[in-house]
């Protein structure tokens, strides 16, 4: 392979269109040709390949044989060295006839190739869950009843056992006309939801609400939880809701194989045709870990998956005993790192602040874990090789984890291990500073600003709300940051984060702040937005020399969308499709 892993060493792409009579298959009923193991696709358009390799950042074709690239640059040039390879006259030897000549395949006109698009913090069977049950769609608590009351109807393992829990999540209580959170006596206003156990989910993942039927049988609850809230009315019953650490006292038997494979199978399928080749998953609970791994020892993974595993504090320490799993299901799945919650979120009231919320001076938020244990835990998992990323929304919490990455971080080699904050949301200059010069990683969610640029401020007031996803001061302090959903929290469409990140703007061309987009000066460039979602997560997990860009050696992990993103005007991405997506050379979704 070492005579096919250059390009060619001009300063720009040659754009070379040439016809099959030079001996490339071309044919324009290519769904008829099987897609044989070494194959070239290129764009007759020109360099429309989109590398995000910063020595040949783009390209007309690339190369592709097996599971890998071999090759990227200008058409005539890709098949002058495929031609005078050792690789193809060694094929040719093997099959006793001429060299195999190089099948080339050609996108649409108007249409380009990129990386394989990655999310670097999501959840996946959480998100599965969410599709099973539309809790977001709904308007009002009434609403979102109607949904599970329609859901218990038409599942066939609810029908079969009525003993079942019945669990959903997206509902999201700050879009509904009526004030103050749901309660149990909403769920129960519907006879049919009443008969079952119901635990639903909010959008955030920071709150559950349930009936009446599991309420009492957890009774008796204690007065409080330390890191959560449990909801009360205005005489101190519990209303039905549970907030952060209040959640764990709602105890759900752990999901059969079959609803985590009915869960997965929403996931794929809509990860696929969003053009996502692999998903960082921002919490394994034991049950999942599992899941995954046993479809990762049957070779069933159909998408790369790298995984966090949840910590639990109230558990025996896990990391000097537990082994990683890097690059299994031939490179497939990888769970190598461990999720830390910190704080809860803006969204809930939860979010640890330094000053009291604007819209609730009686709270500063919340820290889900004791100082002392945070830092305790993240010195043993580094000490002991993991990745170790910690949930961090306010600015406190961003504040109080620094620290702890601060001293856990001396002497110990950053690059090798790449700690992350997980969301970042809400941060000072000083400790975006502090993020760079440290060297750990911002892993951020574009759409999350869409989201809350509505009540921000009120929450957070005019000077804080400043600090709220702040991704041009991030990176202009110079700190690595990654780009995610955190689906279901947000739509999993990775195009719908390209154009908030590059926008600021809701999806309708709207913002507080005017069509200019909500704190324009915060906005990040294509480019910027492209990588945060290809070569930067790649990086995130450690990845970067297999994953992330369009490069000879690398995975062919690729994209092929009907419009250029790069180009294009804005109010276009939205609407820009998904052609194929393809994980190690072969389409999972469309076709090449």
């Amino acid at each position: 392979m070492t005579d096919l892993r250059f390009r060619s060493q001009s300063s720009s792409p040659k754009f070379v269109a040439k016809k099959a009579a030079d001996g490339y298959s071309a044919s324009s009923k290519q769904e008829r040709t099987p897609l044989p193991d070494a194959y070239a696709i290129c764009s007759r358009s020109g360099a429309y390949v989109y590398t995000v390799d910063p020595d040949y950042p783009r390209a007309q074709c690339m190369v592709v044989q097996g599971s890998y690239i071999i090759d990227v640059g200008a058409m005539d040039e890709v098949h002058r060295r495929w031609e005078s390879s050792i690789l193809a006259i060694e094929a040719a030897i093997k099959r006793a006839h001429p060299k195999p000549r190089l099948v080339t395949r050609f996108i649409e006109s108007g249409s380009i190739i990129i990386p394989g698009m990655s999310d670097s913090h999501a959840h996946m069977l959480e998100y599965g869950a969410s599709r099973l049950i539309p809790l977001e769609s709904a308007r009002s608590a009434k609403a979102a009843t109607a949904l599970v009351r329609q859901f218990i109807l038409s599942d066939e393992d609810v029908k079969q056992d009525p003993l079942k829990f019945v669990e959903g999540w997206g509902w999201d209580h700050t879009k509904w006309a009526e004030l103050g959170f749901p309660t149990a006596a909403d769920l129960d206003s519907d006879p049919v939801v009443r008969q079952h156990r119901v635990v639903l989910e909010a959008k955030d993942g920071h709150a559950v609400w349930v009936n009446s039927k599991v309420l009492e049988e957890i009774s008796p609850l204690p007065e409080s939880v330390e890191g959560g809230v449990i909801v009360r009315d205005a005489s101190g019953k519990p209303t039905g809701v549970f907030l952060d650490n209040a959640q764990f006292l709602v105890t759900v038997p752990p999901p059969t194989h079959r609803d985590l494979e009915k869960r997965f199978k929403l996931v794929v399928d809509d990860a696929i045709s969003h053009g996502l080749t692999s998903i960082h998953d921002a919490g394994f609970d034991p049950s999942s870990l599992e899941f995954f791994k046993s479809l990762a020892e049957k070779d069933k993974l159909p998408i790369r998956i790298y995984g966090m595993t949840h910590f639990d504090e109230n558990a025996e320490y896990w990391g000097d005993k537990v082994k990683p799993i890097i690059g299994a299901a031939n490179g497939r799945f990888t769970a190598r790192s461990v999720k830390i919650f910190g704080d809860g979120a803006l969204r809930s009231g939860g979010a640890a602040l330094h000053e009291p919320y604007a819209d609730n001076p009686s709270t500063m938020g919340l820290m889900r874990i004791d100082q002392e244990v945070l830092t305790t835990n993240i010195h043993r998992f580094l000490r002991d090789g993991w990745q170790t990323n910690i949930h961090a929304v306010g600015d406190r919490a961003n504040t109080l984890v620094l620290n702890a990455f601060e001293s856990a971080l001396e002497g110990i080699n950053v690059t090798a291990l790449r700690p992350r904050l997980e969301h970042a949301q809400v941060i000072t200059h000083a400790d975006m500073a502090r993020l760079a010069k440290l060297g750990v990683i911002a892993s951020v969610q574009p759409t999350h600003a869409i989201s809350d640029m509505h009540f921000a401020e009120d929450r957070l007031g005019p000077e804080r709300v400043k600090l709220l996803y702040a991704f041009r001061d991030i990176i202009d302090y110079g700190a690595r940051f990654t780009l995610g959903s955190d689906a279901p929290v947000e739509d999993m469409n990775p195009l719908s984060g390209f154009f908030a990140a590059i926008t600021r703007l809701a999806t309708d061309g709207t913002s507080p702040h005017g069509p200019g987009g909500w704190f324009p000066e915060q906005r990040l460039t294509r480019e910027e937005a492209l990588q945060g979602m290809t070569l930067d997560p790649a990086w995130a997990s450690l990845s970067e020399d297999t994953l992330g860009s369009i490069k000879p050696g690398k995975r062919a992990d690729f994209v092929v969308l009907s419009k250029d993103i790069m180009t294009i005007p804005e109010r276009e991405i939205l609407s820009t499709k998904v052609l194929a997506t393809a994980i190690d050379g072969r389409p999972v979704y469309g076709r090449i």
